[in-house]
């Protein structure tokens, strides 16, 4: 069970960023700026961190790497550390098939981790009933934050069917939907609407590439006569890993937006786009997101917060033409920049140490 403190934060709604892994160029883990990392996102306001998941790089997982533990337990220390006076969401991702998600959620669990994002990648040939079955099970050990990864990078496409069984799992608090395709995000939310539990499951938005007009959009649909609706209250998003604290604000304006009976919605979509825009630079979909990891890198590298873009796959690198793209959207929309906010805080990490 959920602690009632972080319940209800997920439910309102809040900003979890999909933490990267700080290297060395000799590609060992860079201790010191992987928890200025962590610590970064604090300063920025963020809700949660999500850790051990598709931004830290699936490879820490790897025998000859055995990072998964050490990362969980490093960043649960950073926030002990914080001493933060609200609650703050422990999201660790959980990979691999059934023996493999148990052992990590169990790993989760000992450091103190509230909820475990499931990735069902590793299931590429198995009935969705298994998938179900496995889903239960990890449950039982954790909490589960559901996760529609998008089948550009690994995911696999989900039926309608699967989603009505996945939202009646008691222990399921939270899907990420990051499916990057209106029908499948449609299926997910019409799925939960019409769940038992449609109350009890809080929908955050993982589609990087629509993320304002996600968190915009009301989903309503007559079920026996009522009308149900469902919204994203939050995103855990790998590109809230940059220029975090305006995606912090960014989340308020759209709060903001829905509660002023939607005032300032064309403002809104218009800073969607821009949004968009700038994901496209970092996710780079132009070479088929091959760049995704290291453009965010990039962005940290730039800023301070990371030394170098290095990722434990020799095969990741900056896309062609994807430096001069990052360059364009950081000029062109500099009031979605937070370098003024890390520079402060840069500054300040320097005083203190």
């Amino acid at each position: 069970m959920l602690h009632q403190e972080i319940r209800k934060l997920l439910f309102d709604g809040t900003v979890i960023p999909a933490h990267p892994l700080a290297l060395k160029q000799d590609l060992t883990l860079d201790e010191h700026k992987q928890r200025g990392l962590t610590r970064y996102y604090m300063a920025s306001g963020a809700g949660g961190i999500a850790i051990g998941v598709h931004t830290t790089q699936f490879e820490i997982r790897d025998p000859e790497v055995n990072l998964y533990e050490k990362v969980l337990e490093i960043t649960v220390d950073e926030i002990e550390k914080g001493n933060l006076n609200s609650p703050f969401i422990k999201v660790a991702g959980i990979c691999g098939l059934t023996k493999q998600a148990l052992n990590e959620a169990e790993i989760a669990v000992k450091y103190g981790y509230d909820l475990g994002l499931v990735s069902m990648a590793a299931f590429k040939t198995q009935s969705e009933a298994e998938i179900i079955e496995h889903v239960r099970a990890v449950s039982e050990v954790i909490p589960v934050f559901g996760f529609y990864l998008q089948a550009a990078i690994g995911g696999r496409i989900f039926s309608y069917g699967f989603w009505q069984q996945f939202a009646e799992i008691p222990n399921v608090y939270a899907i990420k939907i990051a499916a990057f395709n209106r029908y499948q995000t449609l299926d997910v939310v019409r799925a939960v609407c019409h769940s038992s539990r449609n109350s009890e499951i809080a929908l955050y938005t993982g589609n990087d590439d629509n993320i304002i007009a996600d968190l915009l959009t009301p989903y309503r649909f007559e079920i026996s006569g009522k009308t149900v609706e469902k919204r994203f209250v939050g995103g855990l998003l790998g590109h809230w890993a940059v220029w975090t604290e305006k995606a912090v604000e960014l989340l308020e304006s759209v709060k903001s937006c829905v509660n002023g009976n939607y005032t300032d919605a064309e403002n809104m979509l218009a800073l969607n786009i821009a949004v968009t825009d700038m994901n496209a630079a970092i996710f780079d979909p132009a070479h088929h997101f091959h760049g995704c990891i290291t453009g965010v890198h990039e962005v940290l590298r730039r800023q301070g917060l990371m030394k170098g873009i290095w990722t434990l796959n020799p095969e990741e690198n900056l896309s062609l033409g994807q430096y001069e793209e990052i360059t364009r959207v950081i000029e062109a929309y500099p009031h979605l920049i937070d370098d003024d906010f890390v520079h402060a805080f840069l500054e300040k990490e320097i005083k203190i140490s």
